[in-house]
């Protein structure tokens, strides 16, 4: 599993996009008990903090300390420095585990040895993410979209193909859960626009060798247009079972 985002943890907890509650309801419908939850490559506890309202307790690993650092405190959470592929968990002790945003990191072989090994037999898998931002404003969102497959081209690592991919790609060898096409919908202001923007790790790799402004003609554009910026992301989201 990589850790590409302990550098800048607080701004990737600050400017992430936060998951509807809607989403969480319609895992639940597939979780006989909700005793015990892990979160796997939480992160800074954007998906763990919905999980906790439904949950006797919660488990939340990841990688990376300084993001979890970031994580809010609650009372049936405990965050754990755990790497995804290889925990200290007792064998079929989840009735929910999920990983958001963070899959493509992981090597799928052995991470989901751990999930069968870790799910109680009943339990529900879930692979939830979300894919490219999609802007209303035409001329902006040309821009973010030339930013992402332009400028930025070359820049990805190989693993972000998954995301364009909608996760239909990676292997899958649970049985399969069919779910409905939902999306996250926002009115950000143009620095909440820039601080998104600025976790995407293609643009760090291109800071990395370049010192010219990748984000440049976006901020010129919204230099000008101070309107809220309506846009929405496809929530991606695979759902298995053991059997």
């Amino acid at each position: 599993m990589k850790d590409l985002f302990s550098t800048g943890s607080q701004l990737y907890q600050q400017a992430r996009p936060s998951y509807p509650i809607t989403l969480v309801e319609a895992l639940l419908k597939y979780v006989p008990v909700t005793a015990l939850a892990w979160d796997c490559g939480a992160g800074s506890g954007q998906f763990t903090q919905l999980l906790a309202p439904y949950f006797d307790h919660v488990v939340a690993t990841d990688l990376s300390l300084q993001q979890l650092q970031q994580a809010p405190a609650l009372e049936n959470v405990s965050y754990q420095l755990q790497s995804a592929e290889k925990t200290n968990f007792i064998a079929h002790s989840f009735d929910l585990i999920t990983v958001a945003q963070a899959i493509h990191w992981f090597d799928f072989e052995k991470f989901y040895a751990e999930v069968k090994r870790c799910l109680k037999p009943d339990g529900l898998f879930a692979v939830v993410g979300y894919g490219l931002i999609e802007i209303e404003q035409p001329a902006l969102n040309q821009l973010v979209q030339q930013l992402y497959f332009e400028t930025l081209q070359g820049y990805w690592d190989a693993e972000r193909a998954y995301i364009d991919e909608r996760y239909q790609t990676i292997p899958f060898p649970f049985k399969e859960v069919q779910t409905a096409d939902a999306q996250m919908q926002y009115a950000w202001s143009g620095k909440q626009l820039l601080g998104y923007l600025n976790t995407w790790s293609g643009l760090q790799h291109y800071r990395q060798q370049h010192a010219t402004d990748a984000l440049a003609e976006i901020r010129a554009y919204l230099a000008v247009h101070h309107d809220l910026i309506a846009l929405r992301f496809p929530i991606l989201l695979r759902l298995g079972k053991l059997s």
